[in-house]
């Protein structure tokens, strides 16, 4: 079943309860009715961070997993609880504001297409989606229903990355040629696919699990609590979970839009796993911060970065774990991740900033490793319209796209591809098919 007949059955199923794209039905102007999709892993901390806000309701919870519902229901015991998102949806429509979609990478467009349909404002964990055309298709339906959006990348709302920005924006390296970004992070799998199977655990709904993936045997350890992320069917590799967050200030401080051609360095495929190690060479459309030759690599898995000149920091010190490297006309910027502040390099030696002269931002004293407006409280506050999300939609469907064809080039190693961002395709007809996905009937 493709997306379009999978959200034509969603809306069916809630058509009684939608509303007019301009109504907003919250039940009091000073609280926010809350919905969260996914319990387990990072969406416990979802939940626990949306629920800090005094304005928040916590009314409605699912998780495929009943241990992790369970625990989710014990902290909020007079929120109803549901295995199934798509019946939370049409049972609790009327009751909620807003959603909260935690699941793994797959379900995340399925889950928030639906919310949307029904005007729900949605906050959805990074990457957005798992294909180019969800994130394009949730784009186009949170702009034209005008709702609340924000996606899960809280590093975007820290005084160091904000300090980032206008470091860049001020010019002190100058114009942009290069951009370095690494994670030794290994969310890749370059072994075969399991055999056989194993007994479903009494607490999974394996079927709510797969939601609209292709169906396949459970195996112990392999998909569910936490590999998904390594697998092509449900994650998006290391790319894809770490890139979104570190990409996510250069991205944003060079006023990018989507990569003309994108290449990865990689393996060869297996149908299955993700590869342990990539170098994803893109190219920009020039800025008013780059050159017009500009380029970003990204250095994924064990031993990441390369070594590389543009790389060497003063006094033969070790780069961070993670992080980027912008390199500029006049000198070179490196933004650690994360809790640390950026470090500005001229002619091999490390120059002090004055940061007080970017107080619009913040204070190095005061909001060093602080979220200036959390991410998650500027969700709430937007939703009761006090303040505007910085990481809606039409920003992080273009950083997940970008993302994503970085994912699919890794189907084509060492090959250039194209990307043609009017028409939403490659030149190259063979790597297009990856664009989405068959969504299964569940």
């Amino acid at each position: 079943m493709d997306k379009r007949e999978f959200l034509k059955k969603a809306a069916l199923m809630t058509s009684a309860s939608i509303l007019p794209s301009s109504t907003w039905a919250f039940s009091d102007a000073d609280k926010l009715r809350t919905a969260h999709i996914g319990v387990g892993g990072m969406g416990m901390e979802d939940l626990k961070a949306m629920a800090s806000h005094s304005a928040v309701e916590v009314t409605a919870l699912c998780d495929v997993d009943a241990n992790r519902l369970a625990a989710a229901q014990k902290m909020f015991p007079k929120a109803k609880t549901y295995a199934d998102y798509r019946v939370l949806l049409k049972e609790m429509s009327d009751g909620i504001d807003a959603v909260v979609v935690s699941t793994p990478d797959h379900t995340h467009a399925p889950a928030s297409m639906m919310a949307m349909e029904m005007n729900k404002a949605v906050y959805c964990q990074k990457p957005l989606t798992h294909h180019v055309s969800e994130a394009r298709a949730m784009n186009k339906m949170a702009k034209d229903k005008n709702l609340v959006t924000q996606m899960g990348i809280q590093v975007h709302s820290f005084y160091d990355y904000k300090l980032g920005t206008e470091l860049i924006r001020s010019g002190i390296i100058g114009k942009v040629k290069t951009v370095h970004a690494w994670s030794p992070k290994n969310w890749g799998f370059d072994g075969p696919e399991p055999s056989g199977s194993d007994q479903v655990p009494s607490q999974l709904d394996w079927n709510l699990w797969l939601g609209t993936a292709a169906e396949r045997p459970f195996k112990e350890n392999v998909y569910h609590p936490g590999n998904w992320r390594k697998l092509l069917d449900y994650g998006c590799g290391t790319l894809g979970d770490m890139g979104v967050h570190i990409f996510d200030t250069p991205y944003n401080a060079l006023d990018l839009d989507v990569p003309f051609t994108v290449k990865n360095k990689c393996r060869k495929p297996t149908g299955f796993g993700f590869p342990e190690n990539n170098i994803v060479t893109y190219r920009f459309p020039a800025t008013d911060y780059t050159t017009n030759k500009f380029k970003w690599v990204w250095y994924d898995g064990p031993g990441a970065p390369k070594k590389h000149k543009d790389l060497r920091l003063p006094n033969n010190e070790e780069l961070p774990d993670q992080g980027a490297m912008f390199v500029g006309e006049k000198g070179r910027l490196l933004l650690p991740h994360f809790m640390q502040l950026p470090r500005h390099i001229v002619k091999g030696k490390y120059v002090d900033l004055d940061l007080n002269k970017f107080s619009d931002v913040g204070s190095p004293t005061q909001d060093y490793g602080k979220e200036s407006n959390k991410h998650y409280h500027q969700f709430v506050d937007a939703c009761l319209g006090k303040d505007e999300c910085t990481a809606p939609f039409s920003y992080a469907a273009r950083l997940t796209e970008t993302i994503l064809l970085g994912v699919i080039a890794g189907r084509f190693p060492n090959k250039t591809l194209h990307w043609n961002n009017a028409t939403s395709k490659f030149d190259e007809e063979e790597a297009n098919q990856f664009l989405e996905g068959d969504y299964r009937e569940f």
